[in-house]
């Protein structure tokens, strides 16, 4: 799953961010509401995690605008403003559930979850597969042939990017920035240790590959059979 938080407070924002990456998700995050709306418009969020009060553009007027322009993607409001008038206000210029601040991160992530339950088939959102390697995404349980692969969870989360872009190459910025939360390349070797590690888990006892690296581009995680 794909999430975008736009919350102004970087201490919040990383908290959250870390939070759910920790939980399995591929999370962006935008300082103010115009880097908000720029985002939310380019990218392919399955969910929008909306600060009510913003820099620049304020969280109902940003989602105002989303809705306007047929965005349907779910959002939830997070804000100190906590009267039910504030709430009602929120819900109706387009937010999907409103989180009063203080809160608890296991009851956003539920919220989250309930979100996303709505608007997302179960099979489609919580199981992935390429050829015989499946990834339960609710369990945190990958599988390849029916034999359980042990995985640690930034090689999960590494695979788990990898299965959704089966079949387009990916780039080691795009890892760094999905996987790892890096906005610069600290240019070590930490992607080629984990891919490696990867590699030796998924690939090296069975018959036919699937994770590749495609020298000068990235790597590539695809069903030869499919090609």
């Amino acid at each position: 799953m794909n999430i975008l938080i736009v919350e102004d407070d970087r201490q919040t924002a990383s908290f959250i961010q870390k939070g759910l990456i920790e939980s399995g998700y591929i999370v962006d995050h935008a300082a103010d509401g115009e880097d908000g709306l720029h985002l939310a418009r380019q990218g392919n969020y399955d969910v929008l995690i909306v600060d009510r009060m913003l820099p620049k553009r304020d969280g109902l007027s940003l989602i105002q605008t989303l809705r306007a322009q047929g965005m349907q993607t779910p959002v939830l409001i997070l804000s100190a403003l906590g009267d039910v008038d504030h709430r009602v206000e929120g819900l109706r210029a387009g937010g999907d559930d409103y989180l009063v601040k203080p809160y608890a991160f296991s009851e956003l992530l539920a919220r989250l979850q309930a979100l996303l339950r709505r608007t997302q088939p179960a099979q489609e959102y919580t199981t992935l597969k390429v050829r015989d390697l499946e990834m339960d995404l609710l369990k945190r349980r990958v599988t390849r042939g029916g034999t359980v692969i042990p995985l640690q969870p930034r090689e999960f989360n590494l695979l788990e990017y990898l299965m959704r872009h089966a079949g387009q190459v990916v780039t080691r910025t795009m890892l760094l920035e999905k996987v790892w939360d890096y906005h610069f390349d600290p240019q070590t070797n930490v992607i080629d240790v984990h891919i490696s590690r990867l590699r030796s888990k998924v690939d090296k006892d069975f018959d036919t590959p699937l994770l590749h690296t495609i020298r000068g581009a990235g790597y590539l995680l695809h069903d030869p059979q499919t090609a």
